[in-house]
């Protein structure tokens, strides 16, 4: 079976460096460039929504482009102190236990997006209060622009050759490096397909279509809903982490679908909580 499974791979792995460029000793990873390109086109994107007041409640911008330029240095902290906490919390804690010194070892991977966005999500709620702006309006502009960094962060993953998917006989299965020899989702792919470009354009036609700033919450509830489902959908796809397995004695259940069901419950309260509070408006 397995032998009939890499026959299947017509796609190669392309055979691109994990490291983009060095410089002396100092090797920067794609990895490294896609959390800036990703933080990069997020804020410049927000800058374009923030300068076209008719989209937001009132017809004017609850932040400034200061406001935005303040704010690259709490998101960034946010997303990486978060991202990596979450991975030892939830997928690497009996390891970091025997080694603590593991839990600070970013070089050998390990970033969970649950996490990032835990960390993100306090980022802005101290950000607004310290600033005096609406925490809601704050969550709708970050949210609207995630989806850009989330495409090229999984992309980056495609190209590291890690977090690919179950074994697979589609005719675009791919044959990873760390992968073993067998054909495979490239579940990474799937996810910036969806966690990204769908989920982008999903959210920008709620915005300048339907004008869902004006509501907020209404774009941060969609977002958080649908990366839950784009997420669980790609788990089906996606091998699950060695040190984790399935779950509870399944063969599918996996410690993603786990920590994405709570966010279906959260984003579809932060909808309903807008539409209310819009309606009492």
């Amino acid at each position: 079976m397995y032998e009939a499974l890499h026959l299947f791979a017509l796609i190669p792995f392309p055979d691109i460096d994990p490291v983009a460029f060095s410089i002396g000793p100092l090797a920067v990873h794609w990895y490294g460039l896609a959390y800036v390109a990703g933080i990069m086109l997020g804020w410049f994107y927000a800058r374009k929504l923030i300068a076209r007041p008719s989209l937001w409640p009132k017809d004017e911008a609850p932040l400034t482009a200061a406001n935005l330029d303040d704010f690259l240095v709490w998101i960034a902290a946010g997303i990486v102190l978060g991202g990596r906490t979450g991975y030892v919390l939830f997928y690497d804690l009996p390891s970091v236990m025997e080694n603590p010194i593991r839990a600070l070892e970013i070089w050998n991977g390990g970033m969970s997006f649950h996490g990032g966005l835990i960390g993100a999500t306090l980022a802005m709620i101290l950000f607004a209060r310290r600033n005096k702006l609406p925490v809601w309006s704050m969550f709708d502009t970050v949210a609207a622009v995630v989806p850009l960094g989330l495409c090229f962060g999984r992309i980056a993953n495609f190209i590291n050759g890690e977090l690919w998917g179950r074994l697979s006989d589609m005719p675009w299965a791919i044959v990873f490096p760390t992968g073993g020899p067998f054909a495979r989702h490239p579940s990474q792919l799937y996810e910036a397909g969806l966690e990204g470009i769908v989920l982008l354009l999903v959210l920008a036609l709620m915005i300048f279509r339907f004008r869902a700033l004006k509501v907020p919450g209404v774009i941060s509830g969609t977002f958080v809903c649908g990366y839950a489902l784009c997420r669980i959908f790609v788990e089906f796809f996606r091998e699950p982490d060695a040190q984790l397995g399935y779950l509870l004695g399944t063969n599918w259940l996996t410690m993603g679908m786990i920590l994405s069901l709570p966010m279906i419950a959260i984003g579809l309260w932060a909808i309903v909580r807008a539409r209310m509070a819009a309606a009492k408006a």
